[in-house]
Protein backbone atom coordinates (compact mmCIF):
# COMPACT_ATOMS: atom_id res chain seq x y z
CA UNK A 1 0.00 0.00 0.00
CA UNK A 2 2.84 2.31 0.50
CA UNK A 3 4.64 1.70 -2.71
CA UNK A 4 1.12 2.38 -4.56
CA UNK A 5 0.82 5.80 -2.29
CA UNK A 6 4.77 6.70 -3.35
CA UNK A 7 3.82 5.24 -6.61
CA UNK A 8 0.50 7.33 -7.38
CA UNK A 9 2.56 10.90 -5.70
CA UNK A 10 5.07 10.20 -7.86
CA UNK A 11 3.26 10.44 -10.92
CA UNK A 12 0.62 13.30 -10.02
CA UNK A 13 2.60 15.20 -7.38
CA UNK A 14 1.17 16.17 -3.87
CA UNK A 15 -2.46 17.62 -4.51
CA UNK A 16 -2.12 17.21 -8.56
CA UNK A 17 0.85 19.29 -8.62
CA UNK A 18 2.29 18.99 -12.08
CA UNK A 19 6.28 19.07 -12.28
CA UNK A 20 7.53 21.80 -14.59
CA UNK A 21 11.37 21.78 -15.67
CA UNK A 22 12.37 25.53 -17.73
CA UNK A 23 15.43 25.42 -19.06
CA UNK A 24 17.14 28.63 -20.08
CA UNK A 25 18.89 29.17 -23.59
CA UNK A 26 22.27 27.85 -23.99
CA UNK A 27 23.38 32.01 -24.44
CA UNK A 28 22.35 32.58 -20.84
CA UNK A 29 23.51 29.61 -18.67
CA UNK A 30 26.84 30.76 -17.35
CA UNK A 31 29.38 28.04 -15.70
CA UNK A 32 30.66 29.07 -12.37
CA UNK A 33 33.97 29.92 -12.17
CA UNK A 34 36.53 29.37 -9.64
CA UNK A 35 38.91 31.23 -8.16
CA UNK A 36 41.24 31.68 -4.97
CA UNK A 37 41.49 34.76 -2.84
CA UNK A 38 44.80 35.41 -4.06
CA UNK A 39 43.84 35.27 -7.60
CA UNK A 40 40.94 37.42 -6.80
CA UNK A 41 42.90 40.12 -4.97
CA UNK A 42 44.89 40.50 -7.93
CA UNK A 43 42.35 40.93 -10.42
CA UNK A 44 40.47 43.48 -7.73
CA UNK A 45 44.11 45.23 -7.61
CA UNK A 46 45.21 45.14 -11.35
CA UNK A 47 41.33 47.20 -11.99
CA UNK A 48 42.12 49.40 -9.75
CA UNK A 49 46.12 50.67 -10.90
CA UNK A 50 44.62 50.65 -14.73
CA UNK A 51 41.58 53.33 -14.02
CA UNK A 52 43.34 56.44 -13.76
CA UNK A 53 41.15 58.90 -14.97
CA UNK A 54 37.12 59.06 -16.46
CA UNK A 55 35.58 61.63 -18.63
CA UNK A 56 31.45 59.93 -19.48
CA UNK A 57 28.22 61.20 -20.44
CA UNK A 58 25.58 59.80 -17.69
CA UNK A 59 22.24 59.36 -17.44
CA UNK A 60 21.45 60.29 -13.26
CA UNK A 61 18.98 58.47 -11.71
CA UNK A 62 16.97 58.43 -8.30
CA UNK A 63 15.86 56.05 -6.03
CA UNK A 64 13.59 58.58 -3.75
CA UNK A 65 11.54 61.77 -4.44
CA UNK A 66 13.29 62.93 -1.41
CA UNK A 67 17.11 62.13 -2.25
CA UNK A 68 17.52 65.98 -3.73
CA UNK A 69 14.99 68.11 -1.25
CA UNK A 70 13.12 69.84 -3.97
CA UNK A 71 15.82 70.30 -6.26
CA UNK A 72 15.88 67.66 -8.90
CA UNK A 73 12.88 65.53 -7.21
CA UNK A 74 11.04 66.15 -9.88
CA UNK A 75 13.23 64.45 -12.38
CA UNK A 76 13.18 60.72 -12.22
CA UNK A 77 16.26 60.76 -14.84
CA UNK A 78 18.51 63.48 -15.61
CA UNK A 79 21.28 63.41 -18.55
CA UNK A 80 25.14 64.79 -16.78
CA UNK A 81 28.64 64.91 -17.30
CA UNK A 82 31.39 63.23 -15.06
CA UNK A 83 35.14 64.32 -15.19
CA UNK A 84 37.46 62.18 -12.30
CA UNK A 85 40.68 61.59 -12.17
CA UNK A 86 42.90 60.42 -9.46
CA UNK A 87 43.75 61.00 -6.65
CA UNK A 88 40.72 62.21 -5.67
CA UNK A 89 39.46 65.07 -8.70
CA UNK A 90 36.15 64.97 -10.05
CA UNK A 91 33.60 67.38 -11.47
CA UNK A 92 29.97 66.30 -12.05
CA UNK A 93 26.51 67.81 -14.02
CA UNK A 94 23.27 67.19 -14.02
CA UNK A 95 21.15 69.08 -16.61
CA UNK A 96 17.00 69.11 -16.21
CA UNK A 97 15.86 67.18 -19.70
CA UNK A 98 14.04 68.79 -22.59
CA UNK A 99 15.69 72.71 -21.26
CA UNK A 100 19.53 71.57 -20.57
CA UNK A 101 20.38 73.78 -18.19
CA UNK A 102 21.99 73.12 -15.02
CA UNK A 103 20.43 71.57 -11.94
CA UNK A 104 23.53 71.54 -10.05
CA UNK A 105 27.47 71.90 -10.91
CA UNK A 106 29.43 69.95 -7.87
CA UNK A 107 33.29 69.95 -7.20
CA UNK A 108 36.20 68.46 -5.35
CA UNK A 109 39.32 67.90 -4.69
CA UNK A 110 39.58 65.48 -1.81
CA UNK A 111 39.93 68.28 0.65
CA UNK A 112 36.80 70.10 0.30
CA UNK A 113 33.28 70.13 -2.17
CA UNK A 114 31.77 72.63 -3.86
CA UNK A 115 28.53 72.90 -5.09
CA UNK A 116 26.23 75.12 -7.29
CA UNK A 117 22.58 74.61 -7.12
CA UNK A 118 21.05 76.72 -9.70
CA UNK A 119 18.17 76.41 -9.13
CA UNK A 120 17.91 77.04 -4.98
CA UNK A 121 20.64 80.39 -6.05
CA UNK A 122 23.27 78.07 -3.23
CA UNK A 123 26.09 77.41 -3.49
CA UNK A 124 27.66 75.31 -0.70
CA UNK A 125 30.94 74.64 0.08
CA UNK A 126 32.53 72.29 2.94
CA UNK A 127 34.87 69.81 3.86
CA UNK A 128 35.12 66.42 1.97
CA UNK A 129 34.65 64.35 5.19
CA UNK A 130 32.29 65.65 7.03
CA UNK A 131 30.30 62.90 8.68
CA UNK A 132 27.12 65.02 10.31
CA UNK A 133 24.31 64.31 7.93
CA UNK A 134 22.30 67.97 7.46
CA UNK A 135 18.06 67.86 7.18
CA UNK A 136 17.83 68.69 3.92
CA UNK A 137 19.05 65.19 1.59
CA UNK A 138 20.43 66.93 -1.23
CA UNK A 139 23.45 69.04 1.27
CA UNK A 140 24.43 65.83 1.89
CA UNK A 141 25.23 64.92 -1.20
CA UNK A 142 29.75 64.87 -1.50
CA UNK A 143 31.14 64.16 -4.86
CA UNK A 144 33.61 62.57 -2.99
CA UNK A 145 31.23 60.18 -2.46
CA UNK A 146 31.21 59.05 -6.37
CA UNK A 147 35.44 59.35 -6.37
CA UNK A 148 34.99 56.06 -3.71
CA UNK A 149 32.92 54.39 -6.20
CA UNK A 150 35.13 54.93 -9.07
CA UNK A 151 38.33 54.47 -7.98
CA UNK A 152 38.90 52.04 -5.67
CA UNK A 153 41.94 51.61 -3.21
CA UNK A 154 43.96 48.23 -3.72
CA UNK A 155 44.27 45.84 -1.42
CA UNK A 156 47.47 45.92 0.25
CA UNK A 157 49.69 42.94 0.98
CA UNK A 158 49.00 41.09 4.27
CA UNK A 159 46.02 43.01 5.06
CA UNK A 160 43.50 40.85 7.40
CA UNK A 161 40.54 39.35 5.43
CA UNK A 162 38.12 37.06 5.57
CA UNK A 163 37.15 34.76 2.20
CA UNK A 164 33.63 33.09 1.65
CA UNK A 165 31.29 31.51 -0.52
CA UNK A 166 27.52 33.52 -0.52
CA UNK A 167 24.71 31.93 -2.76
CA UNK A 168 21.36 33.78 -3.26
CA UNK A 169 18.96 32.09 -5.31
CA UNK A 170 19.53 33.14 -9.01
CA UNK A 171 23.44 34.14 -8.00
CA UNK A 172 26.64 32.61 -6.36
CA UNK A 173 29.81 35.18 -5.33
CA UNK A 174 32.88 35.08 -3.60
CA UNK A 175 32.80 37.96 -0.89
CA UNK A 176 36.67 38.90 0.02
CA UNK A 177 35.72 40.84 3.45
CA UNK A 178 38.40 43.45 4.36
CA UNK A 179 38.77 43.65 8.74
CA UNK A 180 40.08 46.72 10.11
CA UNK A 181 42.80 46.30 12.81
CA UNK A 182 41.95 47.41 16.22
CA UNK A 183 40.18 45.92 19.49
CA UNK A 184 37.12 45.23 18.62
CA UNK A 185 37.95 44.18 15.06
CA UNK A 186 35.62 45.28 12.39
CA UNK A 187 34.94 44.83 8.65
CA UNK A 188 36.02 48.04 6.53
CA UNK A 189 35.31 46.77 3.28
CA UNK A 190 33.31 43.80 1.38
CA UNK A 191 34.25 43.33 -2.03
CA UNK A 192 31.68 40.87 -4.01
CA UNK A 193 32.57 39.21 -6.81
CA UNK A 194 30.09 37.52 -9.90
CA UNK A 195 31.36 33.86 -10.15
CA UNK A 196 29.85 34.04 -13.69
CA UNK A 197 32.88 36.36 -14.46
CA UNK A 198 34.43 37.04 -11.33
CA UNK A 199 34.12 40.46 -12.00
CA UNK A 200 33.64 42.88 -9.03
CA UNK A 201 29.66 43.54 -8.59
CA UNK A 202 29.33 45.13 -5.02
CA UNK A 203 31.19 47.07 -2.81
CA UNK A 204 30.31 47.54 0.77
CA UNK A 205 32.00 50.09 3.21
CA UNK A 206 31.70 50.66 6.84
CA UNK A 207 32.46 53.13 9.09
CA UNK A 208 34.33 52.85 12.90
CA UNK A 209 31.30 51.09 14.55
CA UNK A 210 29.63 48.77 12.00
CA UNK A 211 27.89 51.91 10.39
CA UNK A 212 27.29 50.98 6.74
CA UNK A 213 28.81 53.80 5.28
CA UNK A 214 28.17 53.35 1.44
CA UNK A 215 26.90 50.11 -0.95
CA UNK A 216 27.99 50.25 -4.40
CA UNK A 217 26.88 48.07 -7.17
CA UNK A 218 28.73 47.60 -10.53
CA UNK A 219 26.75 46.21 -13.44
CA UNK A 220 26.74 45.68 -17.50
CA UNK A 221 30.93 45.47 -17.60
CA UNK A 222 31.91 45.94 -20.95
CA UNK A 223 35.41 45.98 -22.61
CA UNK A 224 37.13 49.17 -23.33
CA UNK A 225 39.98 49.04 -25.13
CA UNK A 226 42.36 46.72 -23.40
CA UNK A 227 40.51 47.53 -20.09
CA UNK A 228 37.05 46.71 -19.10
CA UNK A 229 34.24 49.27 -16.99
CA UNK A 230 30.84 48.72 -15.84
CA UNK A 231 28.32 51.13 -17.72
CA UNK A 232 25.75 50.73 -14.57
CA UNK A 233 26.75 52.15 -10.86
CA UNK A 234 24.46 52.59 -8.06
CA UNK A 235 25.33 54.33 -5.06
CA UNK A 236 23.57 54.06 -1.43
CA UNK A 237 24.12 55.66 1.24
CA UNK A 238 22.04 54.92 3.71
CA UNK A 239 22.38 57.40 6.52
CA UNK A 240 22.64 60.24 3.90
CA UNK A 241 19.41 59.60 2.80
CA UNK A 242 19.87 59.80 -0.85
CA UNK A 243 20.72 57.01 -3.86
CA UNK A 244 22.27 57.54 -6.53
CA UNK A 245 22.20 55.73 -10.34
CA UNK A 246 24.34 56.33 -13.22
CA UNK A 247 24.24 54.61 -16.41
CA UNK A 248 27.62 55.75 -18.55
CA UNK A 249 26.31 56.63 -22.60
CA UNK A 250 29.76 57.58 -23.37
CA UNK A 251 33.00 56.69 -21.55
CA UNK A 252 36.97 57.91 -22.70
CA UNK A 253 39.42 56.33 -19.95
CA UNK A 254 42.96 57.82 -18.57
CA UNK A 255 42.79 60.63 -21.04
CA UNK A 256 44.83 63.97 -19.60
CA UNK A 257 42.57 66.24 -17.57
CA UNK A 258 43.33 69.65 -17.24
CA UNK A 259 43.39 71.26 -13.60
CA UNK A 260 40.66 74.01 -14.50
CA UNK A 261 38.38 71.93 -15.63
CA UNK A 262 38.11 71.12 -11.82
CA UNK A 263 37.77 74.89 -10.87
CA UNK A 264 34.24 76.07 -9.91
CA UNK A 265 33.68 79.62 -8.79
CA UNK A 266 30.41 80.99 -7.03
CA UNK A 267 28.85 82.57 -9.03
CA UNK A 268 27.71 86.31 -8.25
CA UNK A 269 24.46 86.97 -6.52
CA UNK A 270 24.37 83.57 -5.17
CA UNK A 271 23.77 82.07 -1.47
CA UNK A 272 27.32 81.38 0.30
CA UNK A 273 26.22 78.14 2.54
CA UNK A 274 29.35 77.10 4.50
CA UNK A 275 29.01 73.25 5.71
CA UNK A 276 29.99 72.33 8.82
CA UNK A 277 30.31 75.71 10.81
CA UNK A 278 26.88 75.89 12.31
CA UNK A 279 24.54 73.26 14.30
CA UNK A 280 23.64 70.54 11.97
CA UNK A 281 20.22 70.66 9.75
CA UNK A 282 21.01 74.69 9.81
CA UNK A 283 22.79 76.15 7.10
CA UNK A 284 22.50 80.08 7.30
CA UNK A 285 23.26 81.80 4.58
CA UNK A 286 26.63 83.70 4.52
CA UNK A 287 26.85 87.68 4.33
CA UNK A 288 28.66 89.50 1.49
CA UNK A 289 31.41 92.03 2.45
CA UNK A 290 28.90 94.65 2.11
CA UNK A 291 26.20 93.05 4.73
CA UNK A 292 23.68 92.69 2.97
CA UNK A 293 21.15 89.39 3.63
CA UNK A 294 21.42 86.92 0.27
CA UNK A 295 17.77 87.40 0.07
CA UNK A 296 17.92 90.79 -0.41
CA UNK A 297 20.70 90.22 -3.79
CA UNK A 298 19.07 89.40 -7.21
CA UNK A 299 18.13 86.43 -8.06
CA UNK A 300 21.02 84.48 -10.06
CA UNK A 301 21.02 84.36 -14.02
CA UNK A 302 20.10 81.32 -15.26
CA UNK A 303 22.80 78.89 -15.86
CA UNK A 304 22.95 77.28 -18.45
CA UNK A 305 24.19 73.01 -18.58
CA UNK A 306 27.65 73.37 -20.19
CA UNK A 307 29.77 69.76 -20.59
CA UNK A 308 32.87 70.57 -18.02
Amino acid sequence: MGFLLLGLLAGAGCGGAVKQTHKLPVSEVRPLLEATAGELISRYNQQARAVRSLNARVEIRTETGSAYSGVIESYHEVNGFVLAQKPASIRMIGQAPVVASNIFDMVSDGETFRIFIPPKGKFIVGPTRLARPAKKPIENLRPQHLVDALFWPEIGTGEPMLFEEFNAATERYYILTLIRPGSPLEIARKIWFDRGDLSVSRIETFAPGGRLEGDIHYGQWEPLGELRYPREIELARPHDDYTLKLHIIKLTLNEEISADRFHLEQPAGTELVKVGEEPAGELPAEKDPGGKDPAEKKPPVEQRAVQP
